[in-house]
């Protein structure tokens, strides 16, 4: 298990335990895209990662945990990406035209962690059985996406419209392209990102 101090917070994790923790979880993310969640075990996790079974322990509750803090991490990487890019945009129109365009280019670089999140999401349950990253899991990114069309509609860029069924469905949209994508590799992700922009553009404007 984790050290108490870790697991309650009250001591901030050397740079030791953090590259440890980033190494195992970089070796989850490739063993879960090669074997599928349910072969994922934590013994050929520590097996791809050359540590013992017990150091991922020391490090995460359990399974679930450490694919709860994949998941995590995938999307603070995407985040950080696309925030990057995001900055210095001053109209709503450049927003959303680079949030699609960059959430693209950046998952086109990371596909092995695009297969490993699918199969966390299919697969990972709460103790009840319901899917650990269900709808109910999307109000932070639903959320943000909400502030970039409402800010194009106080500027005049963007006509009025309800911007919880435009989030939910420029969120529906992402996915449904990199389910494509992952199922179809040849598939151009750049091309369908700037599709979708022209489709977005035409449907708030």
């Amino acid at each position: 298990m984790r050290s108490e101090n870790e697991a309650s917070g009250q001591k901030p994790r050397s740079f030791i335990e953090q590259a440890r923790r980033a190494q195992i979880m970089a070796s989850a993310i490739e063993v879960i895209a090669e074997v599928g969640f349910a072969k994922a075990s934590l013994a050929l996790i520590a097996k791809h990662a050359g540590i013992s079974k017990g150091v991922i322990s020391y490090h995460f509750a359990g399974k679930d945990e450490l694919m709860e803090q994949v998941v995590d991490h995938v999307y603070s990487g995407i985040a950080d990406f696309v925030l990057a890019r995001m900055e210095g945009e001053s109209t709503a129109t450049g927003l959303l035209r680079t949030h699609l365009l960059t959430v693209a280019e950046h998952m086109r670089d990371h596909r092995v962690q695009l297969m490993a999140l699918g199969e966390i999401f299919h697969n990972l349950r709460l103790p009840d059985g319901s899917p650990r990253y269900g709808i109910t899991a999307n109000e932070e990114l639903y959320e943000s996406l909400e502030r970039i069309y409402r800010f194009g509609q106080s500027t005049g860029e963007f006509r009025r419209f309800d911007t919880r069924v435009m989030a939910i469905t420029h969120s529906s949209a992402v996915d449904n392209m990199f389910a494509y994508w992952a199922a179809y590799p040849e598939h151009d992700l750049d091309a369908h990102a700037r599709e979708l922009v022209e489709i977005f553009l035409r449907a708030v404007r």
